[in-house]
């Protein structure tokens, strides 16, 4: 049969709005040529219908003002030529752009003036909007009792079921009903592949987020990738992923990763005038400024996020409410507290509770008990505490965490040792499981931040009792315990990667010696890649091993033999010890904090300067400058300890006094450890077959072949590596046997990702990321390279870097430098190392005897006396 042409451009016009739908980036041309010929046709109902199906794609690409002019054309048409059902159906599209751009009361006019417009049959798309209205304004239960509604009714267009399905999830995450909310998705996603590309990209990012809500990370992390690879083959702004894959990234703790798609989200919905959601990404931009610790940065941009919220009249959204805790808890940190925020806080706890959402209320409620507490008023406080550790009971685990620090400061207001203590027990207990779901060392090591509220409530409980063994055991619980279970090898499918990274780096070394710089591009390749292999560690499936518990004092003693530990720590600015010898285990109490920091940043500078050319008296300076600092050093942090000057010592530092070089403070051998277990673990025996010597010298470093030239002559045979024949491929597999291996070469730290420090062979960088996942773990490593040992240190008393990768993967005994160390003037000393270390010294003691040798009148050869430190037991 015949169509008439101006009935066949209506249909069209139809088609092309249920295309921009499902379809937006390949059905807006199509809907924009259709508004011409209908333009020059003068067919108004085809009008109406194509810049409806115009707006929606200019919706879809966030550019909400423009559809919104679309619209409002298409309503002076529909209404001149009165075509009611058309009018309604624009009036209903034009509530959703409105919303977006923060006009929910205009929004609501238009959704009201549709009703009596609308056919039975054409409702469903105004029902779904007032219910989208409805969630967005917090009205949670109502909008869900409509979507249900709709839903259950099976009437609805899929594309309009799909949605509602999707939404529904969203209000059921919320709510903490995390089953469910799948189960919606799952719905969502069979009706999704019935319409198009938009929605199966929408319903994805949904799954990304309940996934998250439901503590699932690693599985959300796939998800995310997987909804923003969707979004961009259907050629869709990322805006939305950003902002909810920003979720994820801070409950794993990567906020460097999670600020960047943060202000990505904020300046894409800001620049696009798409108000409503500017708001939620300035919010999730204020509780990440306030994680960081920028708590003016984070009560600017809450306070953003709350005029916002005020302006589009959701005052009484959980959005809202955790806004308020955001700017309250800012001020709070900078000493700013009232009954004014006391009151905001109750306020905004009770509206979260009120509307079901838990994670918000345990949350706010632990921000309104801690202002309480700081105004005095402990029963006040104590009620807000045990009501957030009600609401987080059987929360997912991170939700769980913040109940615990509620039950255990509420314990302390109390004055509940002994509860204190439980409650900060069960919450490390469950970090260490949520810990142990992680396969990547990286994210593991960050995981532990969220313990350190809890560490520290206990910690503090325990210093002011004074009984050491009991302090020596909780720092052990929260002490390098990310790295104590560590995940096989693992590098299936990553080899074309690391080929890759070897590439890029070997590109910017050439660029580097023709210019003098490192192009962007290259860069921008080298963090592309970076970034690839990060996902791919963070993705891994975990076995799920937990740590095993600390050594006992008796047990430590008889690995020690004759040994003195000393296990540092710190609270409120404070330094103490643990001192546990062969008699009894000490607590002693060393002063403030800050002039330890201080001389060791004195130190540090001075044998910096020592490595720089510079006339006599200047060197004679930064020389009398490190001295009087290791002497400082010695007096603060080891003399109060009354040890006997020929005590072997073993020193768990913590924080701040990492880069110590420890040898130089006292003249007996020294070894270091990330924790006491740590050190216990490398108590071990070398191999039966006792393993190779292996021996490597890197590219670009005169003295390093000279060095391994030297020590060739002191062992049996060994398997030597130098350029060009010292490749990363070659080193990587040599290591992997080795009794003991010498690596001279460059290092290069990297402060901001230590998982990619890497030192210098002769076709590239190994990095810490490539080591740990190939398991290399030889029995002995010398690490002759500058800033081998700087481990980098986290929240939570967790260190990342060559010497805890080592030593999490097996390696018993490391020597390492934590500063710039001189090319030629090493090879003395690792010549006297390695003898005493054949004649069957271990590495402590064999860099003390080597020492001993060095004339440090020298400047450059003081820098290397001080350079070096042995970790481990071997």
């Amino acid at each position: 049969m015949d169509v008439e042409p101006d009935e066949d451009l209506l249909i069209r016009a139809a088609a092309a709005y249920r295309g921009v739908v499902a379809d937006p980036s390949q059905f807006g041309p199509v809907a924009a040529r259709l508004v011409a010929e209908a333009r020059r046709s003068g067919h108004a109902e085809a009008l109406v219908v194509a810049l409806r199906a115009e707006a929606w794609s200019e919706r879809a690409h966030l550019g909400n003002g423009r559809a919104r002019r679309l619209l409002d054309q298409a309503v002076r048409v529909a209404r001149r030529h009165r075509l009611d059902d058309r009018l309604g159906e624009v009036l209903v599209t034009r509530a959703a752009v409105d919303l977006e751009l923060g006009r929910p009361a205009a929004a609501q006019r238009d959704l009201d003036r549709a009703g009596p417009l609308l056919a039975d049959g054409r409702s469903a798309e105004l029902d779904l909007q007032q219910a989208a209205l409805l969630q967005n304004i917090g009205r949670l239960s109502e909008a869900a009792s409509v979507y249900r509604r709709v839903l259950e009714s099976q009437r609805a267009p899929s594309a309009v079921r799909a949605i509602m399905a999707n939404n529904l999830a969203l209000i059921e995450a919320q709510l903490g009903r995390y089953d469910a909310a799948l189960g919606f998705l799952d719905d969502a996603a069979t009706l999704a592949t019935e319409v198009g590309p938009a929605v199966v990209a929408l319903v994805a990012q949904s799954r990304g987020w309940v996934t998250v809500q439901a503590g699932r990370l690693t599985e959300s992390l796939r998800l995310f990738e997987r909804a923003a690879s969707l979004y961009e083959a259907a050629g869709l702004p990322l805006g939305e992923p950003y902002l909810e894959h920003v979720d994820a990234l801070v409950d794993l703790r990567l906020l460097p990763e999670a600020s960047v798609l943060a202000r990505r989200a904020v300046e894409q919905f800001e620049a696009h005038g798409v108000l409503l959601m500017a708001a939620e990404a300035q919010l999730r931009a204020a509780r990440l400024a306030l994680l960081t610790g920028d708590h003016e940065g984070a009560a600017a941009a809450a306070a953003l996020a709350e005029r916002s919220f005020r302006r589009q009249r959701r005052t009484r959204t959980a959005w809202a409410a955790s806004a308020t805790i955001v700017a309250v808890e800012a001020r709070a940190r900078t000493g700013e507290v009232s009954d004014g925020q006391l009151a905001a806080a109750r306020g905004a706890a009770a509206t979260l509770e009120r509307l079901g959402i838990r994670s918000g209320a345990v949350e706010a409620y632990l921000t309104a008990g801690r202002i309480a507490a700081a105004l005095g008023r402990d029963a006040v406080a104590v009620r807000h505490l045990l009501r957030a550790e009600r609401l987080g009971r059987r929360a997912p685990v991170l939700v769980r965490l913040k109940g615990h620090v509620a039950a255990a400061s509420a314990a302390r207001l109390r004055r509940r040792d002994r509860e204190v203590l439980q409650r900060c027990r069960a919450g490390l207990g469950d970090l260490a499981r949520h810990r142990a779901a992680f396969a990547s060392m990286e994210l593991r090591a960050l995981a532990s931040g969220h313990g350190v509220e809890l560490g520290r409530l206990g910690l503090e409980v325990l210093v002011r009792t004074g009984s050491a063994p009991r302090v020596l055991d909780w720092m052990e619980r929260t002490r390098a315990a990310a790295l104590l279970a560590v995940e096989p090898a693992a590098t299936e499918g990553l080899e074309e990667e690391f080929a890759a990274l070897q590439t890029v780096h070997a590109e910017l070394a050439q660029a580097r010696r023709d210019s003098g710089g490192e192009p962007p591009e290259l860069l921008a390749r080298q963090a592309a890649v970076e970034g690839r292999l990060r996902r791919a560690a963070w993705a891994r499936q975990a076995s799920g091993q937990v740590a095993g518990t600390a050594p006992s004092p008796a047990e430590l003693r008889a690995l020690l033999g004759g040994r003195v530990l000393v296990e540092y720590g710190g609270l409120d600015g404070r330094l103490f010890a643990a001192v546990l010898d062969q008699r009894r285990t000490r607590l002693v109490r060393l002063g403030p904090m800050q002039p330890v920091r201080r001389e060791a940043a004195a130190l540090l500078f001075a044998l910096r300067r020592l490595m720089r050319p510079g006339s006599p008296a200047a060197l004679e300076a930064a020389r009398a400058s490190a001295e009087l600092a290791l002497e400082r050093l010695a007096e603060l942090l080891l003399l109060p300890l009354g040890l006997p000057d020929d005590a072997g010592l073993v020193v768990v530092p913590f924080g701040g006094l990492q880069r110590i070089p420890w040898p130089a403070l006292r003249p007996a051998p020294v070894s270091v450890a990330p924790s006491a277990s740590f050190w216990a673990r490398t108590r071990r025996p070398p191999p039966a077959a006792g393993g190779e010597a292996v021996l490597v010298a890197g590219p670009e470093l005169p003295g390093a072949a000279a060095e391994v030239d030297a020590l060739r002559e002191l062992h049996d045979r060994p398997r030597v590596l130098v350029p060009p024949a010292s490749t990363v491929a070659a080193v990587a597999d040599a290591l992997g046997g080795a009794g003991l291996a010498h690596l001279a070469c460059h290092g290069r730290l990297r402060s901001d990702n230590p998982t990619f420090s890497s030192l210098l062979l002769s076709d590239g960088p190994l990095t810490v990321h490539e080591l740990h996942l190939r398991g290399i773990a030889p029995h002995r490593m010398v690490l002759a390279a500058c800033d081998s040992g700087a481990d980098v240190s986290y929240e939570g008393d967790e260190m990342l870097g060559f010497v805890s990768a080592l030593i999490a993967r097996g390696t018993a005994g490391v020597i390492a430098s934590a500063v710039l160390i001189p090319d030629l003037d090493t090879v003395r000393l690792m010549s006297a190392l390695h003898r005493l270390v054949v004649g069957g010294a271990t590495l402590a003691e064999a860099l003390h005897g080597a020492r001993s040798q060095i004339d440090r009148d020298d400047p450059s050869a003081f820098v290397t006396w001080c350079a070096f430190s042995a970790f481990g037991a071997a």
